[in-house]
């Protein structure tokens, strides 16, 4: 199929309502529903560790006050003192095998823990050094401004974008970026997506899923940056380390976002070629209504058979018969459709030697209601 060429800020949708159009590219969005739903399991995840170290914690504590109580009492030597001593103590071996069922499940929840798969949040933990380029407070920008700034950064850089979209290695892609470091942002990761749905409408599959994978790359580096709180030229070498030595669980993870977004770009390029073909049928539509504005094909079908044939077969003689045994109101106004579709040329010739066609059809309407 040919290139459907159309403009970014026309016709790029990145909203879940598919009507909903937007002239800039948010491209978080393509992502959010599904961080969204990791941070709010990690956010459970982290309550139920809080509510058991509290658990522990209390357990202890109880514990520790009924050792000190038995430790008061061992010297008892009266039979009330000698009960509340067995008492204590019993009350201590409960305490104790609380406290081990409390470690236990404190320790089960670590476990589980470690089995986590990373994500660009959990990458932002303790032993994750933060950099020193530190993320300065930007005024909240206008649609506009957006759009200008995305306009600018890609024509000045739209030849490295493409070059950063084909890199396959994580360490030329590091080096490439470590070579252009204005190109960890957000225009950069726009632009990719754009060019995702671009190579999926050109049916350059492969292609699309190479560039794919490095829109994920550039998008868990901003997400990356936004957890840091720093700014992205400062981390993207924290995320390369990470992934590179990343074990099978990480690289599920990183290859399971890359999934879901290329079946979202499938998705908005089967959109796109929808509305394409639509524009180009009614395109098509329009170039061959009549003088009247309506469309032969469509007026065609709602003409009684015995016309239709008429049309079919070219023949003047058979239509002025058809006609003359219908309704003058009916067939007035199927004339007149005809008339307003093209299908029927008042006054037109027979053919080349210049016989006069007879008069229209219209007319003989006229004389039949008289």
């Amino acid at each position: 199929m040919t290139t459907i060429d159309y403009s970014v800020w026309d016709h790029i949708e990145v909203s879940d309502d598919e009507d909903d159009t937007h002239p800039n590219i948010d491209t978080p969005s393509l992502f959010r529903w599904r961080h969204q739903a990791r941070v709010e399991r990690m956010e459970a995840f982290m309550k139920k560790g809080e509510e058991l170290e509290k658990s522990l914690a209390e357990s202890r504590r109880k514990l520790a006050e009924a050792q000190r109580r038995v430790q008061e009492l061992s010297s008892a030597s009266t039979p009330e003192a000698k009960a509340d001593l067995t008492k204590a103590q019993e009350e201590e071996k409960q305490l104790k095998k609380q406290e081990r069922s409390w470690e236990k499940k404190m320790q089960e929840h670590r476990t589980e823990e470690k089995k986590m798969p990373w994500n660009v949040d959990t990458l932002s933990k303790e032993g994750f050094s933060k950099s020193v380029v530190n993320v300065k407070p930007e005024k909240e920008e206008t649609e506009e401004e957006k759009e200008e700034k995305h306009k600018t950064f890609v024509e000045k850089y739209e030849k490295q974008i493409k070059h950063f979209g084909m890199l396959r290695r994580w360490d030329d892609s590091q080096k490439y970026l470590s070579d252009n470091p204005h190109l960890v942002c957000e225009e950069t990761a726009n632009y990719l997506v754009i060019m995702c749905i671009d190579l999926e409408v050109e049916e350059k599959h492969a292609l699309m899923e190479q560039v794919a994978h490095q829109t994920i790359v550039m998008q868990f580096i901003l997400e990356l940056s936004k957890s840091l709180k720093v700014d992205p030229r400062g981390c993207f070498r924290q995320f390369f380390a990470k992934i590179k030595t990343a074990d099978q669980q990480y690289q599920d993870a990183f290859n399971d976002e890359l999934e879901s977004f290329k079946e979202r770009v499938r998705g908005r390029a089967k959109i796109r070629i929808e509305k394409a073909l639509k524009e180009y049928e009614e395109e098509e539509r329009q170039k061959r209504l009549g003088p009247g504005g309506l469309d032969p094909v469509e007026v065609y079908e709602t003409l009684p058979p015995e016309m239709q044939k008429c049309f079919d077969d070219k023949d003047i003689q058979m239509l002025q018969d058809a006609i003359s045994r219908m309704d003058p109101t009916e067939a007035k106004h199927h004339m007149k459709r005809c008339i307003d579709s093209g299908l029927w040329v008042p006054n037109a010739r027979a053919d080349d030697e210049g016989e006069k066609e007879e008069e229209p059809l219209y007319e003989e309407v006229k004389k039949e209601e008289q």
